[in-house]
């Protein structure tokens, strides 16, 4: 299984929804760099479940704790190993389809390829996985200490934040269920989520994100650009379809002369359709893409569906699950983009005697 991320910085992951525990290995992380715990800490409890009426009410407390790697809270540069524990595992409620295949689930496609399916929350399938990435992404946050990453829900379905992320406040994005800067449309995402649960369905979104301060000159052309390895990162995510960084697909309509980046004199540029990438590399200016996310494939209500022998049953989702993943999914998109663009960083230190 292809279960490692990254290039010279990577971070090697296991675990499944209902087993004893995830954890991971993280690979050439630089040593010397004092770690504040309370802020990995803080990072994960923006992702946990069961934090407010609008997501799974599943009870964990995510509790990272480090096995290798930090001596006197200090990284070492050697493999930084953690692991969080499971403790809210409710087996039994996935015990109606342990051989049905839920629609749009990863059931069918694990089973097919592995002759194998846990059935358990989806086992290695589960969005608990992203609590890995997010304890990888809280450290290369501290890493990338002068960079600021702040993602936001910008729509739930068909209610859109329209204001541009130049006029938002991101110091207002945790002050609402739904991780929304802009209070009036976040209540209106709020109402539209809670509507949603009542009826035993789920809804979709998406998630900006900006990244503000990278230094020009990251990203690995040809293979390896900046905005390729966003989108990577970024389409590995559970229930993730689709990725668009700058202008996006809007760009496609436009004219050449309409969507160039004319220069200043300082370097600069008095547009910014590149969404601060050109040529898979980093230009200075605001980084920003945005990710779409499908809604969650678990339902409480009756479907028409196949069990393992093709035979048509009715499945029924039970127990406890997300009826919109995008609020909790805002900490998974910064750790993330924070985790890759260290990763490219640490690699463009070996490109220019000149960053020595």
């Amino acid at each position: 299984m292809f279960n490692t991320l990254g290039n010279l910085l990577s971070l090697t992951t296991y675990g499944e929804s209902h087993g004893v525990a995830y954890g991971g290995i993280i690979n050439n992380f630089p040593a010397g760099l004092t770690i504040d715990f309370d802020k990995i800490q803080y990072e994960l409890d923006r992702r946990k479940p069961g934090q407010s009426a609008i997501v799974t009410q599943r009870k964990e407390s995510d509790t990272v704790k480090f096995h290798s790697g930090i001596f006197e809270g200090k990284t070492t540069g050697t493999p930084i190993g953690f692991v969080i524990e499971n403790e809210n595992q409710k087996s039994k409620d996935y015990d109606h389809i342990a051989s049905a295949y839920r629609p749009s689930h990863a059931d069918f496609t694990y089973d097919q390829k592995f002759g194998i399916k846990d059935y358990r929350g989806g086992g290695k399938s589960s969005a608990r996985e992203t609590m890995n990435w997010v304890v990888a992404g809280a450290l290369a946050k501290q890493l990338l200490s002068d960079i600021e990453i702040n993602a936001y829900v910008s729509s739930v379905g068909e209610i859109f934040c329209e204001k541009p992320y130049q006029d938002l406040d991101f110091s207002k994005t945790e002050s609402n269920d739904v991780r929304c800067p802009d209070a009036e449309t976040a209540e209106k995402m709020i109402s539209r989520i809670k509507e949603i649960k009542k009826e035993g369905n789920t809804i979709g979104g998406t998630i900006t994100c900006v990244i503000k301060n990278v230094p020009v000159g990251i990203g690995e052309p040809i293979f390896s650009k900046l905005q390729a390895e966003l989108a990577k990162a970024m389409l590995n995510i559970n229930a993730c379809k689709g990725f668009e960084y700058g202008s996006g697909f809007c760009g496609a309509k436009m004219t050449g002369k309409e969507h160039n980046d004319a220069f200043n004199t300082d370097f600069t540029t008095k547009s910014n359709l590149s969404g601060g990438i050109q040529g898979g590399i980093s230009n200075g200016m605001d980084i920003y893409f945005r990710v779409a996310f499908k809604p969650v494939a678990t339902i409480l209500r009756p479907q028409d569906s196949i069990d393992k022998d093709g035979n048509p049953v009715i499945v029924e989702g039970k127990g406890r699950h997300d009826p919109c993943v995008v609020p909790r999914a805002v900490p998974v998109v910064e750790s993330l983009a924070a985790f890759v663009l260290a990763d490219l960083f640490l690699i463009n230190k070996t490109r220019n005697l000149n960053n020595f």
